[in-house]
C-alpha cells in the first residue's frame, strides 16, 4: 500500500496520512518521550531527515495489523526502495525488537543489528548506549 507522511512522532512512530499512527515493527528506537534515552533524539531527527511530510512511503501491515495503542503495526519503504525498518537498525539507530506473530524480517534485523554493532555505529558507539 501507498500513504505520505504526515509527521514524525519519534525514531520509530510515524503518522501517515490514510493510515494515521504507525509503529515500525521489528526495531526499536530509544525513547524520547516519558523519559529521553540514550541516542533516542538522534534517533528521532534520523527519521525525521528521511520522511519529511508529504514524502511518499510504502508500507504493509504485519499479521497483527494494530498494537494495544491501536497503532497500525507496519513495515515500510522509502520511495526509493530502501527499507527503512532496516535502515534504522543498519545504522544505529534502533535494535530489533521481534514480538510474534510479526517476525517476517527477524533474521534480517538481527543480522543488520550485528553488522551495526561490530561497525560501532548510532547507538553502538556510545558506551553504556545500547
Amino acid at each position: 500500500m501507498e500513504d505520505r507522511i504526515e509527521r514524525v512522532t519519534d525514531g520509530d512512530t510515524i503518522n501517515l496520512d490514510g493510515l494515521g499512527k504507525v509503529r515500525l515493527i521489528g526495531i526499536d528506537t530509544p525513547e524520547v518521550y516519558g523519559g529521553v534515552e540514550c541516542y533516542g533524539r538522534e534517533a528521532s531527527e534520523f527519521t525525521k531527515d528521511l520522511l519529511p511530510p508529504g514524502r511518499r512511503v510504502y508500507y504493509e501491515l504485519g499479521v497483527e495489523d494494530r498494537d494495544r495503542y491501536g497503532r497500525a503495526l507496519a513495515y515500510v519503504w522509502l520511495h526509493d526502495g530502501r527499507f527503512l525498518n532496516r535502515v534504522l537498525v543498519e545504522r544505529g539507530y534502533a535494535q530489533p525488537l521481534t514480538i510474534p506473530p510479526n517476525v517476517d524480517f527477524e533474521d534480517l534485523f538481527r543480522r543488520a543489528a550485528r553488522r551495526s554493532r561490530r561497525l560501532a555505529r548510532g547507538l553502538w558507539a556510545v558506551p553504556g548506549c545500547a
